[in-house]
């Protein structure tokens, strides 16, 4: 993904902005990063087995054989001074403790929701509004899946007015890219507010 590189002095290193992007289990989470990365991402995705059982509700998502259970890294340079690096979080409460880590020096946080399983979101808003993180929520748009208003989805998640809801297909890079933008513009607007209310 080239966003047009400007020259930069020698052994100047760029700024790195960390995101990340959380969500249910089975929500599109590594979908997402694998979407915009512009390098092969890491994932630490294992084979969903029998143990997981009565443990990770499957349904909506009956087809999914892996689970994400430490993270998904992915980067996108933005220019020569300026890389974003992603960070899936794992989507199931016993995997959790990781949260608190991979949050540390986060901008902002995309929450990927599916209308299918809207609960399933919850924690993560919770988690983000408790720590005062920046963050959008991206309805991840699943083919069969009911479709709302935004004014619907941001009554339904309770969420305070100036939190910005949008929809998105996690699969396609440009529609995860707007998703992205939106967030980074919602970062910035926010961290202003506190600095001129400071």
């Amino acid at each position: 993904m080239d966003y047009g590189h400007s020259e930069q002095p020698a052994g100047t290193v760029p700024t790195a902005i960390k995101i990340l992007i959380a969500g249910g289990f089975g929500v599109g989470k590594t979908t997402m990063v694998g979407a915009v990365s512009e390098t092969r991402p890491l994932r630490t995705e294992e084979v969903i087995t029998e143990s997981s059982c009565g443990v990770d509700d499957l349904s909506g998502v009956e087809d999914k054989v892996t689970t994400t259970v430490a993270m998904d890294f992915g980067r996108i340079t933005i220019s020569d001074d300026l890389v974003l690096y992603l960070f899936g979080t794992p989507g199931q409460d016993r995997f959790w403790f990781v949260w608190d880590e991979l949050a540390l020096g986060a901008i902002g946080a995309v929450v990927l929701a599916d209308t299918r399983r809207l609960a399933d979101c919850f924690p993560s808003i919770d988690y983000f509004e408790g720590r005062g993180t920046p963050f959008v929520v991206a309805v991840n748009c699943f083919e069969g899946a009911r479709r709302y208003r935004l004014d619907e989805m941001q009554a339904a998640l309770n969420l305070d007015p100036d939190v910005p809801v949008l929809l998105c297909d996690a699969r396609q890079r440009q529609s995860s890219k707007e998703v992205l933008i939106t967030l980074l513009e919602h970062a910035m607007k926010t961290r202003a507010a506190r600095s001129a209310a400071g």
